[in-house]
C-alpha cells in the first residue's frame, strides 16, 4: 500500500489595506460566515481565526484590521494585531484591491510586510471590476516591490481563482498537527459573533454616518434548545449621535434589529430574541478598559492545546 500523506497545517495571515476584501475572502476559503463584510473600510476590528478543514490539512486563516495608520487607542490595538500576524505565522496571503490605483497606502502595506519579510503571495482580488490586461503592470509593479512566491489574480466575492490559493497554501504548508477539532470554522465565541452580526446590520443601516464611533456590548446571551436571548447596547461616542441610530419614530433600530435577527437565526436556529439599547461611551475607542470590555482585548487568542 502507498504511504499516507503526512498531515499539514499551519497559520496563514490575511493583510492588505482596509476594504481589500480580506473577510470575504475568509469567509469563502472556510465556506462559513466567521468575519461580517460591509462596504466601509476598516470593519474588522481584531484577529478572527477561521478553519479550513481538508482530509489531508487544516489551514487556520488570521482575517486582520486593514493596514492603517493608527489614530485611537483602539486603532493602535487592531495595528498590533497586524503586526503580531505578520509575526506569528507560516504564511502571509497578501491581498490587494486590483480595481483601484496604487498609492501612497498601498506602499505603506508592503514596507511594512517588507519589516518581516514573511513568504508571501499576492492575491490581487476584484479582478471582475477590471479588464484583465490591467492586471500585468500592477503584477509587475509588487513582484519589483516585494518577492512573492506567487501571484494569483481572484475574485473573492465570486469564489474566482480560490482553488488555485487553496493549492498554493497546502503546496507551501508545513507538516504539523490538526490544531482544532475538524467541525471547527472559527475561535471566536458565540457570544462575540453576535455582536459582530449586530455590528454589520448598523454599519450598513448608518453607512457614512457613523462607521467608526460605534460598538456593540452584548450584555446577554442566552442559548437555549427553543430560543436564544440575547440583550446588547449600541455604545456610540455623543448624545448627538444617538438619533441617527435610532431614527425617526425608532425606525432604524428597528430595522437594524430586524435585519440582525434574521441573520442570527441563521447561526442560532430556531428562534432568537433581540433586545437592542443605544448607549453613550464618551470617547471610548480611547478607553483602553472599554476597548477590552468590547472583546478586542490585547492578546491574541491562542488555539486549544
Amino acid at each position: 500500500m502507498p504511504a499516507a500523506q503526512p498531515f499539514k497545517s499551519g497559520f496563514v495571515a490575511v493583510v492588505g489595506r482596509p476594504n481589500s476584501g480580506k473577510s470575504t475572502l475568509v469567509n469563502a476559503l472556510v465556506g462559513a460566515k466567521v468575519a461580517i463584510v460591509t462596504a466601509v473600510a476598516q470593519t474588522t476590528r481584531n484577529r478572527i481565526l477561521g478553519v479550513v478543514n481538508q482530509p489531508e490539512a487544516q489551514i487556520v486563516l488570521m482575517d486582520t484590521p486593514g493596514i492603517h495608520r493608527p489614530l485611537h487607542h483602539l486603532n493602535q490595538q487592531m495595528m498590533r494585531w497586524v503586526r503580531e500576524s505578520l509575526q506569528d505565522r507560516d504564511l502571509v496571503l497578501f491581498i490587494v484591491d486590483a480595481s483601484t490605483s496604487f498609492g501612497k497606502g498601498d506602499q505603506f502595506a508592503v514596507e511594512l510586510l517588507s519589516e518581516y519579510r514573511p513568504r508571501a503571495v499576492l492575491l490581487l482580488n476584484k479582478i471582475d471590476q477590471i479588464r484583465k490586461p490591467a492586471l500585468l503592470p500592477l503584477m509587475a509593479r509588487y513582484s519589483k516591490l516585494y518577492p512573492f512566491e506567487a501571484l494569483i489574480p481572484i475574485s473573492a466575492l465570486h469564489a474566482e481563482g480560490l482553488d488555485e490559493v487553496l493549492s498554493v497554501i497546502l503546496q507551501m504548508l508545513p507538516e504539523g498537527p490538526q490544531y482544532f477539532p475538524p467541525e471547527t470554522t472559527t475561535d471566536q465565541s458565540e457570544r462575540f459573533l453576535a455582536g459582530e452580526v449586530i455590528r454589520e446590520k448598523v454599519i450598513h443601516q448608518t453607512r457614512e454616518e457613523l462607521p467608526y464611533v460605534t460598538a456593540v456590548a452584548v450584555e446577554q446571551f442566552e442559548e437555549r434548545p427553543a430560543l436564544t436571548r440575547i440583550h446588547a447596547s449600541i455604545l456610540v461616542e455623543k448624545e448627538s449621535q444617538k438619533p441617527i441610530l435610532i431614527g425617526a419614530a425608532g425606525h432604524r433600530i428597528k430595522q437594524i434589529g430586524t435585519e440582525a435577527r434574521r441573520e442570527l437565526e441563521k447561526i442560532f436556529p430556531p428562534k432568537v430574541f433581540l433586545q437592542l439599547l443605544v448607549k453613550v461611551e464618551p470617547d471610548w475607542r480611547n478607553n483602553p478598559a472599554v476597548v477590552a470590555g468590547l472583546g478586542y482585548s490585547a492578546d491574541p487568542p491562542e488555539p486549544p492545546a
